[in-house]
């Protein structure tokens, strides 16, 4: 449903450019907040926050090609190798070219990085405590910022 524009009323179109007003702020310093409360968390771990989601996308399967990872996680290659290469570095993954395909890089959990998901086993609850809201407030939340995510991603001007 469109709403009429407010560039026809300048008081309107005034309160729309005021940074309160902003959804993009709002989205952007909770995503700030959000990582600070994951670096807090993560630090013991020896894990930033992107290394963590790409943990978390090889924990739900291992042996996945970096292309989808990154499709995954919304993330294109040339940001995604860097991370692979420290986790690499650290011993928690293994990069390989494919056999079949040699344009393609297989990533594989190593001993270390599978016995690293019951270290970080308590991380999703510090988060939720973090939030300070309760279970039946975060689902729809997050069921709310998957549909605006899927809707922007949808409408991404050319």
């Amino acid at each position: 449903m469109a709403t009429k524009s407010p560039s026809t009323d300048s008081k309107a179109a005034a309160r729309a450019q005021r940074l309160d007003n902003q959804l993009c702020f709002a989205l952007h310093s909770t995503s700030l907040a959000m990582t600070k409360v994951y670096r807090k968390l993560l630090a013991p771990l020896d894990l930033t926050y992107p290394q963590y989601l790409v943990m978390l996308v090889l924990w739900e399967g291992d042996e996945l090609t970096v292309s989808a990872i990154g499709e995954r996680l919304f993330l294109d290659s040339a940001t995604l190798t860097p991370l692979l290469k420290r986790l690499e570095a650290a011993g928690l993954l293994t990069r390989e070219r494919a056999a079949e395909d040699e344009r393609q890089v297989v990533i594989r959990l190593t001993r270390a990085g599978k016995a690293l998901q019951a270290k970080a086993g308590d991380v999703p609850y510090g988060v939720f405590c973090a939030a300070g809201l309760a279970k039946d407030q975060l689902a729809p939340l997050k069921a709310q910022l998957d549909v605006l995510r899927a809707h922007l991603h949808d409408n991404i001007p050319d």
